[in-house]
């Protein structure tokens, strides 16, 4: 039975000795986000200078300016925005240097792909984890997905480790001493497999940076600009990684990946990846959300001096029903013959009659070695090992479960098959 967690001070933050101290250390030195010092700071780690069509500037600058005017931010949220802008222009740089060496990587093919697509939260990560367990699929390990392009300059990390798995790992537990809860709410380790969408950072685009930051101009930005050409870049970054393997004498694999801000980007992600099989994951939004912003409320101690929960409420509510019309409007671009649907309590059910029913949409036989391997991870991540977190949307943010709930007849109208909690 795992350990349940919950978080009485989330609106009301009790901080630790080490939080404190690294809150007070970046206040004493005023800091700003400046569009030359990442751009400078990228040469410098790299070497290199070529950042290829200069368009993803624009989307940097609004990036920028909306992050330093967030006032009531701490200068450690600003540091740390920092480190995510220098990682993605020095993956830019790199990508961008690989590809001009080396243009027979745009002749690689990204067949028949596997594509999980569904909100945050509702089972697309270990979806994903259990097709990924299948030796015969290729995904993204997040160091990967990080750093795509290991930096030339770099020497190995102790031991002959690639210096970008050492920082991935050496990052993640700096997070679990920053969040200690870190763990139970969204495991990151260096192996963990990651979101495709990450690749598209390096384009400086994508609705990753509402994650990371809340950001509503950049949300109206991204909303109303055409995705194709960042899903494109993405589509090249597949291609890269698996040259990569090509070049280490690995075989090219199918590839497995998953990103919830596909719901909104159906149309986009077929003519993308128009061979792609999609399984599309389900679940009551009202669970979805809860589990959002008690995550963000909870990492947000270590940024704001008071935690904003209407405005977490407001704004991640609003962004789940976003994406959920653009699912009810889109979902049918993808027919029956590509896509299979995934409610939530069905797969928690029978996890893996799930991904039996997703390998044989796909026309991946089944194998004895295969189902070793799911249940070989399963073994080794037993769910909620690292504890349960209880969720309080009546005590934490004013609203009870049934009330948030209403805002979204819609989707529960358009999926009979979802289960509606009478709570």
């Amino acid at each position: 039975m795992a350990e349940r967690i919950d978080i009485a001070d989330l609106t009301a933050p009790h901080l630790t000795d080490a939080q404190k101290q690294m809150i007070a250390a970046a206040e004493a030195v005023p800091f700003f986000l400046e569009e030359n010092a990442v751009l400078d700071a990228a040469r410098q780690a790299t070497g290199l200078s070529d950042f290829g069509s200069d368009d993803f500037v624009d989307r940097m600058r609004r990036l920028i300016d909306e992050w330093n005017g967030d006032t009531r931010a701490y200068a450690v949220k600003r540091h740390f925005l920092m480190r995510y802008l220098v990682r993605y222009a020095t993956n830019r740089l790199l990508i961008h240097d690989t590809l001009k060496k080396h243009p027979e990587i745009h002749d690689e093919q990204i067949d028949r792909p596997i594509i999980v697509v569904g909100m945050p939260r509702s089972g697309t990560t270990h979806l994903l984890n259990l097709l990924g367990a299948d030796t015969r699929l290729r995904s993204t390990p997040l160091w990967e997905t990080y750093e795509p392009v290991r930096n030339p300059l770099e020497p190995d990390a102790p031991g002959g480790v690639d210096p970008r798995y050492a920082r991935c790992a050496a990052q993640w537990e700096a997070s679990r001493t920053a969040n200690p809860l870190a763990a139970a709410m969204h495991p990151m380790e260096p192996d963990h497999f990651h979101e495709d969408l990450e690749l598209m950072c390096a384009d400086f685009a994508s609705y990753n940076f509402e994650w990371i930051a809340r950001s509503p101009k950049w949300r109206d930005f991204y909303l109303s600009t055409d995705q194709t050409p960042h899903y494109e870049y993405m589509k090249t970054c597949l291609k890269l990684l698996q040259w990569q393997d090509v070049q280490k004498g690995l075989p090219r694999k199918r590839w497995v990946t998953k990103c919830p801000q596909h719901l909104e980007q159906l149309p986009v992600l077929k003519a993308v990846f128009p061979d792609a099989t999609v399984a599309i994951t389900y679940r009551d939004p009202v669970e979805v959300i809860q589990s959002a912003i008690t995550m963000i409320a909870y990492g947000e101690r270590n940024f704001y001096p008071h935690i904003d929960t209407q405005g977490l409420l407001d704004y991640w509510s609003d962004r789940v029903e976003t994406l959920l019309r653009a699912c009810v409007r889109d979902r049918d671009v993808w027919p029956e013959s590509q896509r299979i649907d995934v409610p939530f309590e069905q797969f928690m059910a029978d996890d893996i009659a799930v991904v039996r029913q997703v390998r044989a949409k796909a026309g991946l036989p089944e194998t004895g070695q295969a189902n070793r391997e799911i249940a070989d991870f399963i073994a080794s991540h037993p769910r909620g090992k690292h504890g349960q977190i209880v969720y309080n949307l009546e005590r934490d943010f004013g609203i009870t479960p049934a009330q948030l709930r209403k805002r979204f007849d819609f989707y529960f109208e358009a999926y009979p098959f979802l289960r509606r909690p009478s709570r």
